[in-house]
């Protein structure tokens, strides 16, 4: 290297550093002010956050459509893309996410368990704030809106970095929300975004050990593996989304017909979309509508030999297809010897995300419930409403995989920790 490219990348490296340092100075201000924010004053700014999404819709679709384009050009995936496209009717979802997480109990301040002791100690166990939240996310512009404002409901500060692709759509959503923090008298700094595509400021970030107090990353596995590498900081992993549905010998037909074509194709490039369908021998007459709608609604089958001889328009299946998450109009089909196999199947291949089985005998649903290791476990549903709105959370800022708490949808109430408070009355211990 050149003495010329070392001059170069030094005030680079050193801007960087100071850009990072100042983000992580003004969170920590800002989360000390928050701890200490009543409700009202959140509620306030997260619906004037909404308010501004809305009046600002024409300014945040521009910033998007910037971002479209330069990914088309690119050459980025149709499933990303979908990822990363705004309009009118998504962020209008994402200003009713606003006020659906302005609308969820104050997670901070609550009593989780008290008890007096034989000497008179009085003690609480009380939900607080974790502090500083550092968001590392790819592509979804609206993960932006909604890490942001779980952050704030959970009394956290919250440094964001999104993807490079949505950059221009992620800074009009934070200024959105930035301008709701104004309106409940809340500071600034409890949102900010890197204002960098750099890819090196996710590497500040990970070595941010005490300014940040938590990661959570969100994205493909490439991002999950780096940032549980190379963190200093402890991790809320969101592993792969690589959900099963699985279709028991008795199983309502019409059912499964409706569950597995929403499963898979309501939007292929979520993470709880369904990636592999597996069928109980028992239910092989249910199989070739349910591949017909697939088909009909544009998706790829991959199946096993007993598929591809049921259905000779669909590929056959190499191993990989069993442990990869499409994200995409691509399914693949495996038939299995009854629950067990399914089972069986999911420990092998799974990702622990959401799993689901269609069945009308509870035993085996039951069964199914208690031995699938999956964050979400569904019967008869969907495996689509592994989201923390659908579950009532207003929303959440990803499915964590990890079997440690919290596990499941991340909302506001998953970002908080504890402490306990002691009253005495001149109490010495002996």
């Amino acid at each position: 290297m050149s003495a010329d490219t070392l001059m170069r990348e030094k005030p680079k490296a050193e801007s960087l550093a100071a850009t990072m340092a100042e983000l992580g100075r003004k969170a920590r201000e800002a989360a000390a002010e928050l701890a200490l924010a009543s409700d009202d004053a959140k509620v306030t700014a997260l619906l004037a956050a909404a308010k501004a999404v809305r009046s600002r819709e024409n300014e945040i679709l521009a910033a998007n459509a910037e971002d479209v384009e330069l990914a088309k050009a690119d050459g980025i995936g149709a499933a990303l893309l979908d990822r990363l496209s705004l309009d009118p009717k998504r962020l209008e979802g994402v200003a009713k996410g606003l006020e659906e997480i302005a609308a969820q109990p104050d997670p901070v301040g609550k009593v989780l368990a008290h008890w007096t002791r034989p000497n008179g100690l009085d003690i609480s166990r009380v939900s607080v704030p974790l502090g500083v939240i550092g968001i590392i996310y790819e592509s979804r512009p609206n993960v932006t809106a909604d890490a942001g404002a779980i952050a704030l409901k959970s009394g956290n500060a919250a440094i964001l970095r999104g993807g490079s692709e949505s950059f221009h759509s992620s800074r009009a959503l934070v200024s959105a929300l930035q301008d709701g923090l104004r309106a409940g008298g809340l500071p600034e700094a409890a949102i900010q975004l890197v204002p960098t595509r750099d890819r090196d400021a996710v590497g500040y970030m990970l070595g941010m050990s005490g300014v940040i107090d938590i990661i959570v990353p969100r994205g493909g596995a490439s991002l999950i593996e780096r940032v549980q590498r190379e963190s200093r900081i402890p991790v809320i992993a969101h592993l792969e989304g690589l959900c099963h549905t699985y279709i028991d010998g008795a199983a309502d037909p019409e059912k499964a017909r409706a569950i597995v074509l929403n499963a898979k194709m309501r939007r292929v490039s979520i993470c709880g979309a369904t990636e592999t369908l597996l069928v109980d021998r028992k239910a092989k007459a249910m199989l070739p509508p349910i591949l017909a709608d697939l088909r009909k609604a544009g998706c790829e089958l991959r199946g096993d030999p007993e598929v591809v001889a049921l259905d000779p328009a669909a590929h056959p299946a190499s191993e990989q297809d069993w442990r990869t998450e499409y994200l995409d109009a691509i399914l693949a089909v495996r038939m299995v010897d009854g629950v067990a196999g399914a089972i069986g199947h999911i420990e092998r291949y799974g990702s622990h995300h959401t799993d689901a089985i269609v069945t009308e005998d509870q035993a085996v649903a039951e069964k199914f419930l208690r031995e699938v290791d999956s964050a979400i476990v569904l019967v008869n549903a969907s495996t689509q409403f592994a989201d923390g709105g659908e579950f009532g959370m207003g929303a959440e800022i990803g499915i964590s995989t990890q079997r440690l708490p919290p596990r499941g949808p991340v909302g506001a109430a998953e970002l908080t920790t504890y402490k306990y408070l002691v009253r005495g009355n001149g109490q010495v211990r002996p």
